[in-house]
């Protein structure tokens, strides 16, 4: 959940711009710009090796706007696949492994816009 977190404003690291938008730092608690390595018991000689990752994510904007689009999403999938209580979708659902190719072939087009559709 980190990760997921680590993308909205209010979570810490820097916004930064890239050539096709914004990023936001992340790093994992066990690496070494974390300092939280004294948890992970290399020795006491400081840190021997690096565990966690450090790196960026694709900025989200606010966390509030995203928790309710990511919550939105969880709803719609699980009434698509017949259960409307997040216990009862935990005890049906069933996953299927698919192919790579049929993976692609069936994989949505998602286009967002800046502004709501309007109906003519």
């Amino acid at each position: 959940m980190g990760r997921y977190f680590a993308r909205f404003d209010q979570a810490v690291g820097a916004k930064l711009p890239t050539r096709d938008g914004f990023v936001k730092e992340y790093w994992g608690e066990a690496s070494n710009r974390a300092r939280n390595w004294q948890r992970y018991g290399q020795g006491g000689q400081g840190l021997i090796f690096e565990e966690g990752i450090d790196g960026s994510v694709p900025y989200a904007g606010d966390l509030n706007e995203g928790l309710a689009t990511t919550i939105a999403k969880l709803t719609t999938t699980m009434v698509s696949c017949g259960s409307v209580t997040p216990p009862e979708f935990q005890s049906t659902a069933r996953l299927t492994l698919v192919s790579d190719q049929s993976f692609q072939e069936s994989h949505a087009n998602v286009t967002l816009r800046d502004t709501p559709a309007t109906i003519a």
